[in-house]
């Protein structure tokens, strides 16, 4: 759900009947939505990666000590999507939010300048470089949230050729449903998209990834990743973390419903 108070939903955006989807190739498409048929069939891992999974909590909130959260203006940004492959959008977002054009180039840190995926929506986007495995996270997701703690979740999911799609595993601890103006408590997730207010990044670094079968068997290139899928966490529990345990985010939500995608960062070598 778009993070405001009552009074700011007053506002009058325009209607967008259409948007232009781009893909990296520098095709495009005019249409309110695009589905690929080979993308959407596209199995998705789900194994837990790292022992984070035991930590007695995760990272906290931006800007306290021991946040993973990067803010918009970090020197380490080297580069932004630019194509849209695939747009899916999930229940419950009006057309004004399926703009997703919004998700490309440098994020904006507004409750505004986002595509709404809606309720297990998912869209796909490229880059004009491939994402190469670093030192240090080498993506980073930046939703809209307005506060610390009133948090909406999505898987992240890469992919060298978009034949073999895989998800970073995920961790949640957070154990009862949340309301549609609930809150969350970020050091209680893990691996999920969403963890950190607009204007800072939940970071992913590819070498959680060593050791998966796909990049054992070279279906996956952690040195040459073309695509990320972010994939909308429908927050009912009925999604389930990498250790088969209920994922929970607001719910239910309208009008911007799911998760609310504001960029994604590639970044350059820790110093």
């Amino acid at each position: 759900m778009m993070k405001w108070s009552w009074w700011i939903l007053l506002w009058i955006l325009p209607a967008c009947t259409s948007s232009e989807l781009v893909d990296p190739a520098g095709k495009s498409e005019h249409a309110t939505q695009r589905t690929n048929a080979q993308l959407d069939a596209v199995a998705v891992g789900s194994t837990c990666d790292s022992a984070t999974s035991v930590a007695a909590t995760f990272a906290p909130a931006a800007g306290h000590p021991g946040t993973t959260a990067l803010p918009i203006d970090d020197p380490r940004i080297v580069a932004w999507a630019n194509g849209v492959l695939d747009i899916d959008y999930g229940a419950k977002v009006d057309e004004k939010w399926k703009v997703p054009e919004r998700a490309l180039g440098a994020a904006q840190g507004t409750s505004t300048d986002v595509v709404s995926l809606g309720e297990g929506g998912a869209i796909t986007l490229g880059f004009a470089q491939p994402i190469v495995d670093i030192n240090g996270p080498d993506l980073c997701v930046f939703e809209n949230s307005f506060s610390d703690t009133f948090l909406e979740f999505a898987f992240v999911e890469v992919a060298s050729d978009a034949t073999v799609f895989v998800r970073f595993g995920a961790y949640s601890r957070v154990t009862s449903p949340v309301d549609t103006f609930g809150t969350i408590d970020p050091t209680l997730v893990d691996g999920l998209a969403g963890k950190y207010r607009q204007g800072f990044c939940t970071p992913f670094d590819l070498a959680w990834l060593y050791g998966r079968p796909e990049v054992l068997s070279g279906a996956l290139d952690l040195n040459s990743i073309r695509y990320v899928r972010i994939h909308d966490i429908v927050g009912d529990g009925t999604e389930l973390d990498c250790a088969s345990a209920p994922i929970y985010d607001p719910y239910p939500t309208t009008g911007g419903a799911g998760f609310d995608l504001d960029g994604i960062a590639v970044l350059e070598a820790a110093p």
